[in-house]
């Protein structure tokens, strides 16, 4: 009967054995599993892929695109591209179905079109491509990464789509298994040669306490109807319970429920810069050059896709000066190149600012470009050139992102960002303001100083006329940043408005070659008046502190001049 019992132990660890080793072999998972977009789904000009397919399974995700004609596939935060997408009508691929074998796909209606998407300052990274792509789904950054695809906005975006991810090729029950078929193979053996044992002790006559031969033979009867059928049976249920765990992994490619979650609930990449490295030096290439071919060819209108507000004004203002007095000086040249520092907004509202001081060639000292995004679907533009002021240094602040300030919020400011543009704004109309002493200025670089020297002479030395100066702050363009020590930086433009009028009838005025060259001649009889835009940043300490606030850039340009 021992012997029975051990051939069983033997036949079934090798089946055990077996079964462990098909885990590794035969039954192993596949390594990846692809899902198809269905061929029924909804055509739509977008279409977006959500960022939790990326985290499906660890390890690379491959999206292959097919499709007729060109297309982009683009990589933003979830926010920057629901924002994007807006009221277009568009499909969401959100998850995987339960077999693995289909991409889980949402139609939301709305507008039949939307711009192209390509060139969007919005995305971090993007593939152009042409009838098929193979995109290996890489974050650009730490964080939450959507994908874009679409033609060109008008046609529907490619249908054909797929997506490969890892799967789960873990086998937890091969090694149990190979363990305990080996420890069933070798208990057969050790029960067999147990058994050979006890036949070879059996020819004995009596053993020891008298026992007889006929008494131990029935003992080992009894014994083998219970201990064997026990241990076979025992083993046999382990092997059972085992193998209840041992098939194939036909559902590792199933996404938890996390995985397959409603696409179009509202996402959010708050505390985010809302620029890469990567993007900004990306973006102040384009403006620098679109700068580089107006200024080269005194042309504003090479301006218009990269340069917007004062800048415009003023860069269009000095072209139209130069086509007619040479020697009057070119605005300081934009560079991308020798970016000293940036400062980004986490604020992921628009309109977004963010700042760059370069000192690239042709700059005697560095400048603070300040771009806006007002809108998702538009780009960056270049609003305001301000050189430093010599000898200041530009505040410490984050470059992984910083908060920008509402203009009327002073919380944790000394004053906030309205009050330090209409106290510099009074500082450079009157010697007296009272913001003399708290806003103060290098005395390497008296920009205050020689505004208030310059207006008054000429008040004192016009003898057929009357001037009057004014500063008016321009509320829209105030831009607040958070320092590093809780203090702000605050960015703006202020109108400095210059008007004369004769004393008595047939005084002249005369103005000169720069201005006359927008106002349409040299002299007047009946007034003239002059405007500049006057681009300022200003320190702001924060609350508490007895520092006063301190002028860190500044400059002027001429944009207009007309006659009364």
């Amino acid at each position: 009967m021992r012997l029975k019992t051990a051939v069983a132990l033997v036949l079934l660890g090798l089946l055990t054995l077996l079964a462990g080793i098909g885990q590794r072999t035969i039954w192993a998972p596949s390594e990846t599993f692809t899902a198809a977009v269905p061929a029924d789904a909804a055509a739509a000009p977008l279409t977006v892929i959500d960022q939790k397919l990326r985290t499906l399974h660890e390890g690379p995700v491959k999206v292959t695109v097919q499709g007729d004609g060109n297309f982009i596939l683009a990589a933003g935060r979830p926010d920057d591209v629901q924002a994007w997408v807006g009221p277009t009508a568009h499909n969401t691929i959100s998850g995987v179905s339960e077999d693995g074998k289909s991409l889980q796909v949402e139609h939301a209606d709305g507008d039949a079109t939307a711009p192209n998407p390509a060139g969007s300052d919005l995305w971090a990274a993007s593939e152009n491509a042409s009838g098929e792509l193979e995109y290996t789904w890489t974050p650009p950054a730490d964080g939450d990464w959507s994908l874009l695809l679409a033609a060109d906005g008008t046609k529907p975006a490619p249908a054909s789509v797929s997506m490969t991810f890892p799967n789960d090729t873990s086998t937890p029950w091969a090694v149990p298994l190979m363990v305990v078929g080996g420890l069933l193979i070798l208990g057969g053996i050790a029960l067999a040669v147990l058994s050979g044992r006890r036949k070879d002790g059996g020819a004995d006559g009596e053993g020891e306490g008298g026992s007889s031969s006929f008494a131990q033979r029935a003992r080992a009867r009894s014994q083998a109807k219970s201990s064997p059928s026990r241990l076979t049976m025992l083993a046999a249920g382990m092997t059972a319970a085992v193998l209840a765990g041992t098939a194939p992994a036909a559902q590792a490619a199933t996404p938890s429920p996390a995985a397959t979650g409603n696409a179009s609930a509202p996402a959010t990449s708050g505390g985010l810069p809302v620029l890469l490295d990567s993007q900004f030096r990306r973006i102040l290439e384009q403006v620098s050059s679109a700068t580089d071919a107006g200024d080269a060819a005194k042309d504003a209108a090479k301006l218009a896709d990269r340069v917007a507000g004062p800048e415009l004004e003023v860069r269009t203002q000095n072209y139209k000066i130069r086509s007619q007095v040479g020697s009057y000086e070119p605005r300081m040249p934009v560079r991308s190149t020798k970016l000293l520092t940036t400062v980004v907004t986490s604020d992921r509202d628009w309109p977004r600012s963010v700042l760059a001081v370069t000192q690239g060639e042709g700059n005697v000292v560095p400048q603070i470009l300040t771009l806006v995004q007002q809108s998702p679907r538009e780009n960056y533009k270049l609003v305001e050139t301000t050189p430093l002021q010599p000898g200041t240094t530009f505040p410490n602040i984050s470059r992984g992102g910083t908060q920008t300030l509402a203009p009327a919020d002073k919380a944790g400011l000394l004053y906030s960002g309205e009050e330090t543009m209409s106290g510099l704004a009074d500082r450079l109309t009157s010697a007296d303001s009272p913001f003399k002493d708290k806003l103060v200025e290098g005395e390497s670089s008296p920009y205050i100083a020689d505004t208030l020297s310059y207006q008054a002479e000429v008040a004192k030395a016009g003898q057929n006329g009357n001037f009057t100066f004014t500063h008016k702050v321009v509320p829209e363009s105030t831009v607040v940043f958070r320092t590093s020590d809780g203090g702000a930086l605050v960015l703006g433009r202020i109108n400095f408005g210059f008007e004369g009028t004769p004393k008595a009838a047939g005084d002249k005025l005369t103005i000169g070659d720069d201005a006359a060259a927008l106002a349409g001649g040299k002299e007047t009889t009946t007034g003239m008046v002059l405007n500049f835009a006057e681009s300022m940043a200003v320190y702001v300490p924060p609350a508490g502190s007895s520092d006063p606030m301190k002028l860190v850039a500044a400059t002027r340009g001429l944009v207009g001049a007309s006659f009364k």
